[in-house]
């Protein structure tokens, strides 16, 4: 999984003009490459109890999460498709990561997450 993250994820970041344009290749080179990434998200906390915990966060949250989805879902314009990507990984979470928090409170990795979706 390490290497798999590590490794295989790649996401372009490309000037807001060129990728608001939905039909341009690189626009849609990114949606799936975006899209790819959240399904490993989805399988890599498939993994949550059976391998440690502390890695899987690791893994899923501070490393796949804020080091490539999170930069992808902060350049999308706010309206729809940004709303349907957040929705996505926070679908991929495991509800038991969040049952022994405080109202209002998140977990640290998904601090800036968190402040987005304030927003």
């Amino acid at each position: 999984m390490k290497k798999s993250v590590e490794e295989d994820v790649f996401i372009p970041l490309y000037p807001k003009s060129t990728v608001e344009d939905k039909s341009s290749l690189r626009s849609k080179f990114q949606e799936r490459r975006f899209w790819s990434a959240v399904k490993l998200l989805s399988n890599v906390v498939l993994w949550d109890g059976i391998v440690q915990e502390d890695k899987v966060r690791d893994l899923g949250l501070s490393k796949l999460l804020n080091r490539y989805l999170l930069l992808n879902i902060l350049n999308t314009p706010l309206g729809p498709d940004n709303r349907e990507k957040c929705s996505k990984v926070v679908a991929c979470l495991p509800e038991r990561w969040f049952q022994d928090l405080k109202s209002g409170s998140t977990l640290p990795e998904l601090l800036n997450f968190s402040q987005h979706l304030l927003q």
